[in-house]
């Protein structure tokens, strides 16, 4: 997912972004294996990359 053009990021966005994340740590929290968790891991990595995609695409529009 791409930051818009403008570099705003909607209450929308925010709150999908909130809920993968409130999902992804409920997930880690319950996983039963290492391997499980580190899948996890590697999902809240991405999502967090693209977090930090936005803020730095809103800093250099802004």
């Amino acid at each position: 997912m791409v930051a818009p053009a403008t570099g705003d990021v909607s209450e929308g966005d925010a709150k999908t972004v909130d809920d993968e994340v409130r999902q992804l740590y409920e997930r880690y929290q319950a996983a039963e294996s290492d391997a499980e968790r580190r899948e996890v891991a590697l999902k809240m990595g991405k999502l967090d990359g693209r977090r930090h995609t936005r803020i730095y695409a809103a800093l250099e529009g802004g």
